[in-house]
């Protein structure tokens, strides 16, 4: 081997190291694990004094950071517009006039008795016109008329005044003409038109005298009865004893039907009387023409008051139609004790009630706008009424059915306020135009506007105004580089929030001015920007 190949030999021996034995490898093993977790020990600590440093802080740190903010102003544009001031408030939409049918006091053809529902052919909702049967109480009819004044009194034959007018007109316009009566006085022609409507809706009216007749059939004999008597008076030749089949002898003597012959002991003993002596028959002349005129006015009389009448119970008065029935307060075959329907006639508005503070700031002829968020439609109005006295009775439309017996509100005249709740001021709002009738019952919402300037003005929140030392009212304005100049004002017209003024020196305030109307932060100590 030569020297070169020893050489290269040792050096080969001296690198390569002795294979490290199987214990050794597991301990190199285990010492680099215990690095790797100090080393991430070590990360998370780190990160966890991150952590501290940004929730943990010092009081002085704490103090500093919630002490409180620097202000600065909050500032609006002045406006040049209408201002009109507002009160927003809720009501319902209701009929024009309700009417309570409580037929009491009916009287059928058997006599009074006590009041019993026999026929109810509405329910609520339906539609109702003038002259239609409504109900039935006892066999007798309860049908309605066109007329604003309410029945108060039963009318008959002879009757007269404005109701008598009201009911003529009523007929007449159901095609029922009345006549030759005059106006206001119920006669011949009335008493026909009034059976004629009867009939219509399948019914015969009550007489007005109830007594078969009897009273009419009694004043035609005593005319008969003093016609002859003139007859006999006024003969010459004076009574025949013996009268003829047909009559009593006595030239144009007219006999009653079925009778042969004259009353003979009334005419018979006149005309005796006076045989003669012509002075006598005289006397008994004249007085026979005298009965005879009396005995005609009593048939004229019993005429007059003959016929048909229209009791009150059977006859309801409404100022428009078509009405609708508002609610059902009875069935068939139960007594009447209180209202056996209610009836709801006319245009329909909105009814509210006010609380003394909104009753001050309203009156009548206000504008109003009507909004029904059922259907979104917004209609304009105007306040019709606004009483003068607290309503403590049932508002008026469609209620809840009553007990027997409880009071109703009609004739849209109020309640009687017996002991209910205070709703406080009445008020009723009337539309421009016919509110549609999708709104009857509804809950509508009313901005009522109470007041506004006269055109335009220059109007700013309320909050920028306010009171000097001096006693002046200003508001603040503030330019464009943040310099700020207190401005004299008047103030006007108040609402929603806002309020117009004029300035004392004309042209020193403009629309688009802006001006302070409070403070707001700006920004928060303690932080850096």
């Amino acid at each position: 081997m030569s020297e070169a190949e020893q050489v290269v030999e040792q050096v080969v021996e001296h690198t390569e190291a002795p294979a490290a034995p199987e214990d050794d490898r597991g301990g190199l093993a285990r010492g680099r694990r215990v690095v790797l977790a100090v080393v991430g020990g070590a990360a998370l600590m780190a990160v966890g004094g991150l952590l501290a440093t940004t929730l943990v802080k010092s009081p002085a740190q704490v103090a500093a950071e919630t002490g409180p903010p620097a202000q600065g102003v909050l500032t609006a544009d002045v406006e040049r517009r209408v201002l009109a001031q507002t009160v927003v408030m809720r009501g319902t939409v209701v009929a024009d006039q309700s009417v309570a049918v409580s037929p009491q006091g009916v009287r059928s053809g058997e006599g009074t008795g006590a009041a019993l529902v026999t026929k109810l052919p509405l329910k609520a909702g339906d539609p109702v016109t003038a002259g239609q049967l409504i109900a039935e109480v006892s066999g007798r009819p309860v049908f309605t008329l066109h007329g604003a004044q309410p029945m108060y009194r039963d009318l008959r034959p002879g009757a007269t005044g404005d109701d008598v007018a009201q009911l003529q007109q009523a007929l007449r316009e159901l095609g029922h003409g009345t006549g030759g009566d005059a106006k206001g006085v119920f006669g011949t022609g009335t008493k026909a038109a009034l059976a004629a409507r009867y009939r219509a809706i399948g019914y015969e009216p009550l007489p007005a005298v109830a007594d078969g007749g009897a009273a009419l059939k009694s004043a035609r004999e005593a005319v008969r009865s003093a016609t002859w008597a003139v007859e006999d008076a006024s003969s010459p030749a004076g009574p025949v004893g013996a009268p003829t089949e047909g009559g009593s002898g006595k030239g144009g003597a007219t006999p009653g039907p079925g009778t042969t012959a004259s009353p003979g002991s009334g005419s018979g003993a006149i005309a005796g009387s006076g045989s003669g002596s012509g002075s006598g028959s005289g006397r008994e002349l004249a007085r026979a023409r005298q009965a005879l005129g009396e005995a005609r006015a009593a048939l004229a009389a019993a005429e007059a008051a003959d016929g048909p009448m229209l009791p009150t119970a059977e006859t309801v008065f409404l100022g428009s139609f078509p009405a609708r029935v508002s609610s059902v307060g009875a069935r068939a075959g139960s007594p009447v004790a209180g209202p056996v329907l209610t009836l709801s006639g006319g245009e329909l508005v909105v009814e509210a009630y006010l609380k003394d503070d909104k009753r001050q700031l309203l009156r009548g002829g206000m504008t109003v706008v009507i909004s029904s968020e059922l259907s979104g439609t917004d209609v304009r109005g105007k306040v019709a009424v606004v009483a003068t006295e607290r309503s403590t009775a049932q508002p008026a439309g469609p209620q809840p059915q009553q007990d027997p017996g409880q009071n109703s509100k009609g004739g849209g005249s109020g309640g009687t306020g017996g002991g209910g709740a205070d709703l406080g001021y009445r008020m009723v709002v009337s539309a421009d135009q016919p509110l549609p009738a999708g709104f009857a019952g509804q809950d509508v919402r009313l901005t009522i506007e109470s007041a506004a300037t006269d055109g335009e003005a220059l109007v700013v929140p309320v909050t920028a105004v306010s009171a000097g030392a001096d006693g002046r009212t200003v508001v603040t304005a503030v330019s464009a580089e943040g310099t700020q100049r207190r401005i004299e004002v008047r103030t006007g017209t108040s609402g929603d929030g806002f309020v117009a003024v004029t300035p004392a020196r004309a042209g020193a305030l403009a629309a688009g001015t802006k001006v302070v109307i409070g403070v707001a932060p700006r920004e928060t100590r303690g932080k850096t920007k």
